[in-house]
């Protein structure tokens, strides 16, 4: 494994669950940036675009052979993203429209050091079962996917009973390619 320390530049609990499950070790800086795209920006630019805001955003965090993780994840279904629910309304909405059919999750990666940038995306498809509006309901006020774009985690009560199918990773659904950010970082010497 790679031995430079590592900044993990997100609020991200999930994020920091994957890596720590996989053996890395790292500091948590969290960073307050906008989050906002040009309009025109293809959808699946998008995520990676995030990323490397977000690591630019910290590259005065860098000291010496750190490195930073920067990452972020969109959920795609006909060319339009969804994001963060702004409220239960909005996560049913989403809910509805995901019920039954595939989408896609993008999770942009930027790694970035003093002397070298990486920038990669992971792409899963996930395919739902039907949901009734009582199932998604039930989901919304049991686990309050508020923080989480798509209003779903699939490590929770929806992935289990609800996901049929997932073409990719499950790690990259949650937040992190870890698999390609292991990869990346044997680059990084």
């Amino acid at each position: 494994m790679n031995n430079r320390p590592i900044i993990l530049a997100s609020q991200s609990p999930r994020r920091s669950q994957l890596l720590r499950e996989a053996g890395f070790q790292f500091t948590v800086q969290a960073l307050d940036i906008d989050e906002s795209f040009p309009e025109e920006m293809p959808v699946e630019e998008v995520a990676p675009w995030l990323a490397q805001k977000k690591a630019q955003a910290a590259a005065g965090l860098i000291r010496d052979r750190e490195i930073v993780i920067a990452a972020d994840s969109v959920v795609i279904l006909d060319d339009v993203i969804y994001n963060k629910p702004v409220d239960r309304a909005d996560a049913i909405r989403m809910l509805r429209r995901m019920s039954g059919r595939r989408h896609t999750v993008i999770t942009g990666v930027c790694l970035l050091a003093k002397e070298q940038e990486k920038s990669f995306s992971g792409v899963t498809k996930v395919w739902f079962a039907d949901l009734s509006d009582t199932e998604i309901e039930y989901y919304i006020d049991t686990c309050k996917p508020f923080d989480k774009a798509g209003s779903y985690g699939v490590q929770e009560w929806i992935g289990h009973c609800k996901i049929t199918r997932i073409e990719g990773t499950f790690p990259n659904v949650m937040g992190l390619p870890v698999d390609l950010v292991y990869d990346a970082l044997q680059s990084f010497r």
